[in-house]
């Protein structure tokens, strides 16, 4: 007799990381950054001061400086204006924050995100990565390890994550979302 049973798909090869890893945003100039992995918080969370939003050939952009530790000077930072959203702080109070999307660097892998700037400086992490930004990466946190990714660099194009085409309606709505009705980027595009 034929055995009926169906066969279980293999699950999909994870990379495991740790709950702290050294990544890059090398179109922000940083090469190397300490990041938190939390799984708890929904956005990422980028330690940003001195914010000023400007135009450029017609769109919203965004200047701030990252501080760096054991650096006499911050990195000057300049990246287009995605959105400003209402983001929980820590204490889970809603503020204002300005969004923007940049180029993470995690490992040998890469890929773009949205990333919330924040006033971080009482925090330890400089970078918070939160579930968007690491869903669909093929990724285990192993919340007793750190650092078991390896510096960031060396991706090449053929070594970037890209999503499966199932998750490509899902990543639009990520990288593009629509702006609040109330929202501070909706008020500087329309001009009222």
């Amino acid at each position: 007799m034929k055995n009926l049973q169906r066969q279980k798909p293999k699950p999909r090869e994870r990379q495991i990381i740790g709950w702290r890893e050294m990544v890059g945003l090398p179109e922000l100039g940083i090469s190397a950054l300490r990041a938190k992995i939390d799984t708890g918080a929904r956005t990422s969370a980028l330690h940003a001061v001195d914010l000023r939003v400007f135009e450029k050939d017609g769109m919203h952009w965004i200047e701030f400086h990252v501080p760096q530790p054991g650096k006499p000077r911050s990195e000057r930072c300049s990246a287009r204006l995605v959105d400003e959203r209402q983001i929980k702080n820590t204490s889970g109070v809603p503020e204002d924050r300005y969004v923007i999307e940049t180029l993470l660097v995690f490992g040998k892998r890469h890929w773009h995100m949205e990333v919330s700037l924040a006033d971080r400086e009482k925090m330890e992490f400089d970078l918070i990565l939160g579930r968007t930004a690491v869903r669909r990466r093929k990724l285990l946190v192993d919340p007793g390890k750190s650092f078991l990714v390896g510096p960031p660099g060396g991706a090449s194009p053929d070594q970037s994550d890209k999503p499966d085409q199932s998750d490509k309606k899902a990543d639009t709505a990520i990288k593009r979302p629509r702006p609040r009705k109330t929202s501070r980027a909706n008020h500087l595009q329309t001009g009222s």
